[in-house]
């Protein structure tokens, strides 16, 4: 009992820091200037989410610190005085450094590296449908065209010769208004949300992420302290009223949001919903994180063009990964955006490891331009589609509910509500079966009916037994009796 007390203090004394730390920043930001009226305990509760004696402890601390003063029976107001920085330098304590002790978790990493045989919770694909003799003999063509290549590192900004092709295939493919300047090359996609977490969420900021979505970037949000705000996506994207109700409520940072072939259910967000959505942006302010994985991999028609086709303000940060389907293990993404973006992302790179390999990136530079690998790319979509009918074959028959997707590695499947996902995980562990609950997918937690079953890195015979052994495991719940 006492253990349990302590573990609730713990986290009522991070809540509260993480509230004092929240008001700073938009103390810092210039949003509450000096003699500003804060807002009374009771609303900023409201719109935290937090008990008001939360707010109140918050709100002693800044006073105790010289960041707000007190007017009798009228409130708390920000003070002219002191920065953050000094006021922290006067203390042994720092909040940011508290708020930082929480534990590191990464719920989708945790499940994956438990060692199965039918390996459904991996979107990637499957290796042996990549030219993997090809890339081989590949690597000793870049040695002898680069010498020297592992005796110096990349700029933290990435190869300036892959930049400059990936510029030139983007402005072909997508009439993008780009420089080569306005890409950063980031070891994956995950580094790229991670560097610009750390850059735009501190602690309580608000920031909208799609409902279900890929969860290590809840993981890395919440990490930072933000506050998640859902967004239902659906087959027809999102809904643009109330995704504006919520910029205007919530005044966010950023929207991350992953509209092609979406993680996990497959969805794609229709072109004039794009140019809305960053229309929105502009107008609230509000950074569009657009987290582009398998833009490649349709399975029929290509997706729309990018967000950032649309932008023109520098509202809109594009995270192009290409490792997935062309060589996983070569790590490569190129975040686009304007100036204001790409240069502090580019000191945030420096700091986390100074630049992607150099080796890395010139092998898939010249790998990737290749026209083997083009060819490939259309034989990799045939592969999928196969998959993908495997599975839905085997699935045909248990009554579950799923929405076929036109592209990328995923079904997104809600099974009846009296199969308990957590216990057919374990049970599925058991039997060498894989696959990613949707409750670690959903903002909110709540989606306890719903799984993630990728398709795209076993083989087609294994996926079959493997189907079968979830579906026969599944069976073995019943309804419960009335």
């Amino acid at each position: 009992m006492k253990h349990a007390k302590s573990s609730g203090g713990t986290k009522a004394n991070l809540l509260f820091r993480q509230a004092y730390e929240y008001i700073v920043t938009r103390m810092d930001r210039g949003e509450w200037q000096a003699h500003d009226k804060l807002p009374s305990i009771r609303l900023l509760a409201q719109e935290l989410q937090v008990h008001r004696l939360t707010v109140f402890r918050a709100y002693q601390l800044l006073k105790q610190n010289e960041r707000a003063y007190v007017k009798e029976k009228s409130g708390y107001y920000v003070s002219p005085c002191k920065s953050e920085e000094q006021a922290l330098n006067e203390h042994e304590e720092s909040p940011r450094s508290l708020t930082a002790s929480s534990v590191l978790k990464n719920a989708l990493s945790e499940i994956q590296q438990i060692p199965v045989k039918y390996q459904f919770s991996q979107a990637l694909i499957d290796p042996n449908l990549l030219p993997n003799l090809f890339l081989s003999e590949h690597v000793k063509q870049v040695f002898d065209i680069y010498p020297k290549l592992m005796g110096t590192y990349s700029s933290a900004q990435g190869d300036e010769e892959l930049r400059e092709y990936l510029c030139r295939y983007m402005v072909r493919h997508h009439h993008l208004r780009l420089t080569v300047s306005d890409i950063l090359i980031t070891t994956g996609g995950q580094q790229a949300i991670d560097l610009i977490s750390r850059i735009y969420i501190r602690p309580m900021d608000p920031v909208l992420v799609e409902r279900p979505t890929y969860s290590a970037a809840l993981d890395i949000f919440r990490q930072q302290g933000a506050r998640l705000v859902p967004v239902e996506i659906t087959p027809n994207g999102y809904d643009l009223a109330a995704v504006e109700k919520l910029m205007q409520k919530h005044k966010p940072r950023i929207f991350y949001m992953n509209p092609t072939f979406h993680n996990p259910t497959g969805y794609t967000v229709p072109a004039a919903q794009r140019k809305l959505l960053v229309e929105l942006a502009e107008r609230y302010r509000c950074l569009l994180i657009e987290d582009d994985a398998i833009h490649e991999m349709y399975l029929d028609q290509p997706p729309p063009q990018p967000m950032l086709t649309y932008d023109t303000e520098g509202w809109v940060v594009y995270l192009r990964s290409f490792s997935k389907y062309v060589a996983p293990g070569l790590r490569i993404c190129a975040v686009m955006g304007g100036p204001s973006v790409i240069k502090p992302l580019i000191t945030a790179k420096s700091l986390a490891d100074n630049g992607t390999p150099l080796v890395n990136q010139k092998m898939f530079l010249h790998y990737f331009e290749s026209a083997r690998i083009q060819q490939h790319l259309e034989k990799l979509r045939i592969a999928l589609q196969i998959r993908k009918e495997i599975v839905e074959e085997e699935l045909a028959s248990t009554g579950w509910h799923w929405i076929s997707p036109q592209g990328g590695f995923n079904l997104w499947l809600r099974l009846p509500d009296f199969i308990p996902v957590d216990r057919l995980l374990e049970e599925c562990l058991r039997h060498s079966v894989s696959f990613v609950p949707g409750v670690i997918c959903d903002p909110l937690k709540e989606m306890q009916s719903w799984i993630r079953l990728s398709y795209s890195f076993v083989n087609e015979e294994h996926l079959r037994d493997g189907v079968r052994r979830l579906v026969d495991i599944a069976g073995r719940y019943g309804p419960q009796p009335q």
